[in-house]
């Protein structure tokens, strides 16, 4: 079957190139072939995929079949496994001289291969018509897991557990199964910050699978959001190397509609020995080209820059923080919008920010704290209708950025960042699956004497963490106080109580405050989910001269859930 499929492949190429010697060099050695029956190969005379209904089904590189007897191989779909695009056609929708461009048809939409003749790989990107309204939206790669053993991920590398392990161990929770010896085997250890991917996938010896996205705007969320990149299939032993294009694993609620024309992409698939070096060098070489001049669509082509300069208003830069660039007056969460495009950036010392090479339109502009020398402010920045154009520079110039007067700061407990880094057990791993089950039920943290480092990065157990801090007086000018328990994530099935000498001011559970619950502790999250910044009034009474203290005390405890810790801070009103 492989020499056959082998033999036809070169055949196929040299039908590509047949034409009348004038005009020969013109023609890509790049091809499509329609085999009938609902069935095409892609490909040129360095790979070629077998393209079905749904599935590509055969990966042919470097003289074997890459996808294996065993794995599913390509495909696109969306809310999980559930639907698969099927495909009604396949044509070569453009092409140039060593270049085709071939668009796969499904009633959801375009899904495009664009092939060169002397690339390891393609470009691809989807074109949205009809997709529903989703959450997921992914394409990805099942693949031989003798080929590809290993995977890779900006912050994890090495071997891909066997099968083997799986059988021997017990299934706890979904994709997650417990071993003999106590440790875990999940998927979820393979996830990461989605925006700060360079290249990933899955490698071996002779041959490596590569996503290289340069240009990361059609991703849904903010700069905290996190996805599963690859991992080991449970039940066949492939390879997978996904592509969440659209993506939930750590969120609450984002599900979008998308406008006919909604464009994903175009990211790099690519090929190669397995050398993660020669990767590298090709994110590199991708990411100066992005956004891709090749890339004819006027939508994509069409870009402008935002610039500006946060100010706190008590004066100070806002130094290092989080920009975000996302939908105008929206009642969603940053990590939640997804229908359009998104762009993130830091804020200089100085508080300055450029965004270059933005979609035009009319976007939302947000920024939070990110730890430094700003690390103790509770509020959020907010400017709608900020107009990008084409060619042109959106200078916002000085924002002003209300905060709270930190003279009026009784403690504070972490950065106020949206993360759990620099509490115990945060990292510096960012994923492993059951740590919050590691952290106390009971703790004591004193203000002025214990540090971050003493406290824990997230809440489970049954029991009480207290926070014990003096005030040396109750100021007569005060009205009462307020406490903040911001969370970087919360998966439901654990309850608090929060009390203030002795008396409940509020508890932290999905009945009580309407917390919805993100997939965040269960799935291994040590650092991030999806950040809720819960505020409670305390009544000036409540306080006094001397020794006080917080109660953070757990009646209801769900194994592996509860919630991620980013700061606890209480100042005067």
């Amino acid at each position: 079957m492989g020499m056959f499929h082998l033999a036809g492949v070169a055949a196929l190429a040299a039908c590509a190139t047949a034409a009348p010697a004038e005009t020969s060099a013109a023609q890509p050695k790049s091809f499509l072939k329609e085999l009938g029956n609902s069935t095409w190969i892609i490909g040129n005379g360095i790979w070629n995929m077998t393209q079905g209904r749904q599935y590509g089904v055969k990966l042919w590189y470097k003289g074997k079949d890459r996808v294996g007897p065993t794995a599913t191989g390509h495909y696109v779909s969306y809310n999980g496994a559930a639907s698969d695009l099927n495909w009604t056609s396949a044509a070569i929708a453009d092409s140039g001289r060593d270049w085709i461009n071939v668009k796969f048809t499904a009633k959801e939409g375009d899904f495009h291969w664009v092939i060169h003749d002397d690339l390891a790989g393609a470009y691809q990107y989807f074109v949205n018509h009809a997709l529903p309204t989703l959450g997921e939206f992914r394409t990805l790669w099942r693949l031989d897991n003798v080929s590809f053993p290993n995977g890779h991920t900006n912050v994890k590398d090495g071997e891909l557990p066997p099968l083997s392990e799986y059988a021997a161990a017990t299934n706890v929770q979904d994709e997650t199964w417990q071993k003999a010896d106590g440790t875990f085997l999940t998927k979820y250890d393979w996830s990461a910050f989605i925006r700060d991917q360079t290249y990933y996938g899955v490698y071996g010896d002779e041959v490596g699978s590569w996503y290289i996205n340069p240009g990361k705007d059609y991703y849904n969320g903010d700069h905290l959001k996190e996805e599963l990149m690859v991992h080991r299939e449970s039940k066949t032993g492939d390879a997978v190397q996904l592509n969440m294009i659209h993506g939930t694993h750590y969120l609450a609620r984002s599900s979008d509609n998308f406008t006919d024309g909604k464009t994903w992409g175009p990211w790099l698939w690519y090929l190669n020995d397995g050398n993660k070096a020669d990767a590298d060098r090709r994110w590199r070489q991708e990411d100066k080209a992005w956004p891709y001049e090749w890339f004819k669509n006027t939508a994509y082509q069409s870009r402008g820059s935002v610039s500006g300069k946060l100010l706190l208003s008590d004066g100070r830069p806002a130094s290092g923080a989080a920009v975000f660039l996302g939908d105008s007056n929206s009642a969603l969460s940053t990590a939640d919008q997804g229908k359009d495009y998104y762009y993130t950036a830091y804020a200089d010392k100085q508080g300055r920010f450029t965004i270059d090479d933005v979609r035009t339109g009319t976007y939302g502009l947000y920024a939070w704290g990110n730890g430094g020398s700003i690390a103790d402010v509770t509020t959020s920045f907010v400017q709608n209708d900020v107009v990008v154009s084409k060619r042109k520079k959106t200078d916002l110039k000085s924002l002003k950025w209300t905060v709270t007067d930190k003279s009026k700061r009784i403690f504070q407990i972490g950065d106020f960042d949206r993360t759990s880094r620099g509490f115990a057990l945060s990292g510096p791993t960012p994923f492993e699956h059951g740590r919050i089950a590691k952290t106390p039920g009971n703790l004591t943290y004193t203000v002025d004497r214990s540090r971050s480092s003493d406290w824990f990065f997230g809440q489970s157990n049954l029991g009480t963490w207290s926070i014990n801090f003096n005030l040396k007086n109750v100021p007569e000018s005060a009205t009462g106080a307020r406490l903040y328990t911001s969370l970087a994530g919360f998966s439901s099935g654990t309850k608090s109580n929060i009390l203030v000498n002795n008396e409940k001011i509020g508890n932290i559970s999905s009945n009580a405050v309407l917390l919805v619950s993100s997939q965040d502790t269960y799935r291994g999250a040590t650092q991030a989910g999806e950040w809720r910044n819960l505020q409670w009034d305390v009544k000036k009474e409540l306080l006094k001269s001397g020794d006080n203290k917080v109660d953070i005390t757990v009646t209801e405890s769900t194994q592996w859930r509860g919630w991620l810790w980013d700061s606890v801070v209480l100042e005067w009103v």
